[in-house]
């Protein structure tokens, strides 16, 4: 079932990104280092790895109907970041955000992931689950306001690029979306 390219909530508008967002997306995010911090892809450093993204986002659209979606401000028609779904297996999709600064702390992150709960349930997904850095404590704030539980821990599992060429400790928050 194809999902909605755009959707909105009180304060967002959630959509599919295009090539005309290519420059927003790499100089509102992408290529900030202490945005892309704790990210597990490692920071854009030209348009073209921003062009890759994009590529990606198609190729997730076509495959599965659905991807990526960016999140603009309603108010001000500023992007404000990105979020989206990607099909791990059958009923179970990974979600994640990611956040230009001067959008940190106003909620639109909480906003963003229960927009993907509400589109997860209605692609009859079974569960959705976000990892993130054990240090993050931002991001696991919003999981757990989201209702995401924490489902495991993984020392020394993952390479975050941005932070470090070692492996992280990566911790793995799920919700099941069947009621």
């Amino acid at each position: 079932m194809r999902a909605p390219e755009a959707i909105e909530t009180e304060r967002l508008l959630l959509r599919r990104p295009t090539r005309h967002d290519v420059p927003g997306i790499f100089t509102r995010y992408a290529s900030d280092p202490e945005v892309t911090r704790y990210l597990a892809w490692p920071r854009h450093l030209t348009v073209d790895d921003t062009m890759m993204f994009l590529r990606f986002s198609d190729a997730e659209w076509r495959l599965h109907g659905y991807g990526p979606y960016l999140v603009w401000s309603k108010s001000t028609a500023l992007l404000l970041g990105s979020t989206g779904l990607t099909l791990e297996a059958s009923r179970v999709a990974q979600t994640g955000y990611v956040f230009a600064r001067d959008a940190w702390g106003l909620g639109y992150a909480t906003e963003s992931l229960e927009a993907m709960v509400t589109l997860a349930r209605a692609q009859a997904l079974k569960r959705l689950y976000a990892m993130c850095h054990a240090d993050h404590r931002a991001s696991i704030h919003v999981l757990e306001k989201c209702g995401f539980v924490l489902e495991s821990s993984h020392p020394q599992s993952h390479i975050f690029p941005n932070l470090s060429a070692l492996k992280q400790h990566v911790l793995t928050y799920a919700r099941a979306l069947e009621d």
